[in-house]
């Protein structure tokens, strides 16, 4: 699939109170399960990319390993493919976007805390970084802008609001206030965007995938989730093995 074919079927999937879900994957063979199951598209996610290749997420990997398993990832599978970049690693925008192309990449996460401090970024400094990234990917790319606020304590749906308003304003396709929860709040940042398209991470406990339709998100992942399921579940299996158990 073409970048520009491939983003523009991206873009149309991010449908307020119809959202596109992304059970987020690490390799070829996981996102092969997901396209296989009917998704839209396929997003990768740094954690568990991280994970399956031996790293420390926040960074902590060096980028051409985490490109070279988008690119694994996006030859595997007929789908556009969107990839959790984490801040970026330090690339300049442009060289961002063309190793996101090349890699087959169809959208991209940018977050706004500092992987290695783990402080929110000044939001004008992000905002800057998003809107070179636009600038240098014009429509090849879905740019999902999170908002880590709520994920570092904050409660203020005033600052949630300010940023995500200077990252849409920088040219962010949809806006990303990781582990948001509450519905009442989903529900007036929604609405108080009017209409922009917004991101929800689906958590245990939180709203049903169906309630974050009817609150009117527009884009729900499953961050590492998926994979720590998949990790716990085969650790089950090889308890089994190792007590003699049948595992299948």
């Amino acid at each position: 699939m073409r970048a520009d074919d491939g983003a523009a079927a991206l873009r149309a999937l991010h449908v307020p109170g119809h959202p596109v879900v992304l059970p987020n994957v690490w390799d070829a063979a996981s996102a092969r399960v997901v396209a296989d199951a009917g998704f839209p598209a396929v997003a990768t996610g740094s954690a568990a990319v991280a994970g399956a290749l031996g790293h420390q997420d926040g960074e902590g990997m060096p980028v051409a390993e985490m490109l070279a398993a988008v690119a694994r990832v996006a030859g595997a599978v007929e789908v556009p493919v969107t990839a959790d970049v984490e801040r970026g690693y330090g690339l300049k925008p442009s060289e961002l976007v063309e190793r996101l192309l090349d890699a087959g990449a169809a959208g991209c996460n940018l977050e706004d805390s500092d992987p290695r401090t783990g402080e929110l970024v000044d939001p004008g400094e992000q905002a800057d970084l998003l809107a070179g990234v636009r600038a240098a990917a014009g429509d090849r790319l879905v740019v999902n802008a999170r908002v880590d606020t709520y994920l570092k304590g904050g409660t203020s749906r005033a600052a949630a609001l300010d940023r995500a308003r200077r990252y849409l304003e920088a040219g962010a396709d949809c806006v990303y206030p990781i582990t948001l929860a509450a519905e009442d709040e989903i529900r007036a940042l929604v609405e108080e965007l009017g209409g922009a398209p917004v991101n929800i991470l689906y958590v245990p406990g939180g709203p049903s995938l169906r309630r974050l339709a009817e609150l009117g998100v527009a884009r729900i992942s499953f961050g590492s989730g998926v994979h720590r399921a998949a990790m716990a579940y085969v650790g089950d299996l090889v308890r089994g093995i190792r007590d003699g158990r049948d595992p299948y």
